[in-house]
């Protein structure tokens, strides 16, 4: 039997909290992980484990880089995307599910500053630049209000 086509599976948490000015989510800004470094990205993201849900993988994310605690019932699903880095390479090809949370427990924080050099509330109609390109777009969709529930990205 051939080796199957596998794609590597990740949960991103999006923390979302409403102000007086208006919607606001928090990003962190990348730093020595080699990949998008000095880019911004959602607070929480990460692969899913080996035998781990993805709603348990999205709380475990959360409390790891973010020092808060979800309960799996506080997520809400924004999107799924299939994405592509176009190189062939088994790494690079993903399914990432992407979760909005809007209660937690716990103050969040700058966990992993070693892979993290920033941890800030945006608007969600003023994001920094730049932005991890498939996350941008999440994010842009979402506040535009037109994030279909599955998405493409990477492919031609």
């Amino acid at each position: 039997m051939t080796d199957r086509f596998r794609v590597v599976p990740a949960a991103y948490v999006l923390l979302r909290r409403h102000e007086s000015a208006g919607d606001e989510v928090l990003l962190q800004l990348r730093q020595n992980t080699g990949y998008m470094d000095g880019h911004w990205a959602m607070g929480a993201a990460g692969h899913v484990e080996a035998e781990e849900s993805v709603l348990d993988s999205a709380c475990r994310e959360a409390r790891e880089e973010l020092g808060v605690l979800i309960e799996p019932a506080d997520l809400t699903p924004l999107t799924s995307m299939h994405r592509t880095g176009g190189n062939q390479k088994p790494v690079d090809e993903r399914v990432d599910f992407f979760f909005e949370c809007r209660r937690w427990k716990g103050e969040p924080q700058l966990i992993e500053p070693a892979k993290a050099a920033d941890l800030r509330w945006f608007p969600l109609d003023a994001l920094p630049d730049p932005v991890v390109p498939h996350e941008h777009v999440v994010l842009r969709r979402l506040g535009e209000d037109r994030l279909a529930p599955i998405l493409t990205f990477g492919f031609r």
